[in-house]
């Protein structure tokens, strides 16, 4: 993590997304600008949060660890998103960890200022009332998704999900061969029937399969097969 020290840079990011309305005048002085680097955790289930966080440009990764040491991917994530907010109405330990997936950038305001500023601010509470509804919504739609749509259907959304930034055309990511059982958790799929779908996509022309990654050949005709990335 690295902080910027550039309140234009930070503002315009304020104006872009149009929530500089959202933070009061005595608010304001208190947000920082930080980024990520692809790969990086930007907070980790378990661990006492601090900031409330706000994704502003680049595409993160949710995800949880089970106690027997699985983990299971539950959203991949684009501006705008909040990172903390849960965590910070209910004072409670991070639920989940987060992940630049690819370089990130958000704004960070220390829970203390939240709690001495913003709690009476209306414009403020309704915007993370705004945004913790939304992810409600989003996780039943995932999982409607997951039982009403094929295996290869989820993949290619799945795909689509790592593989592309909308803000950031330069970003081609790809699926590590190592990750493969994350993925088949999050799509709700057995490892066996996921590996006979990735050699289906593969003979359709759609991805390449190597020793370390799969990776996206075809764009379109895989977005055309997800119909619509339900993991973002």
């Amino acid at each position: 993590m690295k902080q910027i020290e550039d309140r234009k840079q930070l503002h315009y990011y304020l104006q872009v997304h149009q929530i500089e309305s959202v933070f009061n005048e005595a608010l304001l002085p208190h947000l920082s600008l930080y980024s990520f680097n692809e790969g990086e955790i930007i907070c980790e289930q378990g661990d006492l949060q601090s900031h409330l966080y706000i994704l502003v440009k680049g595409k993160i990764k949710i995800f949880m660890n089970s106690s027997e040491g699985y983990k299971l991917i539950i959203a991949f994530k684009s501006p705008l998103e909040i990172v903390g907010d849960i965590e910070f109405i209910q004072n409670i330990e991070l639920i989940n960890t987060v992940e630049a997936v690819t370089p990130v950038y958000m704004i960070g305001i220390h829970y203390d200022w939240l709690n001495k500023y913003g709690m009476n601010y209306p414009p403020l509470m309704q915007f993370l009332l705004k945004i913790i509804t939304r992810k409600f919504r989003i996780k039943d739609n995932s999982f409607s998704f997951n039982m009403m749509y094929p295996v290869e259907v989820r993949l290619a959304s799945y795909l689509m999900s790592i593989s592309f930034d909308e803000s950031n055309a330069n970003f081609k990511g790809r699926l590590s061969i190592k990750n493969l059982k994350d993925a088949a958790g999050l799509i709700g799929t057995s490892y066996r029937h996921l590996n006979r779908v990735i050699n289906q996509l593969c003979a359709e022309g759609l991805i390449e399969r190597n020793k370390e990654f799969i990776s996206v050949i075809d764009r379109e005709g895989l977005s055309i097969l997800a119909n619509d990335n339900i993991y973002e």
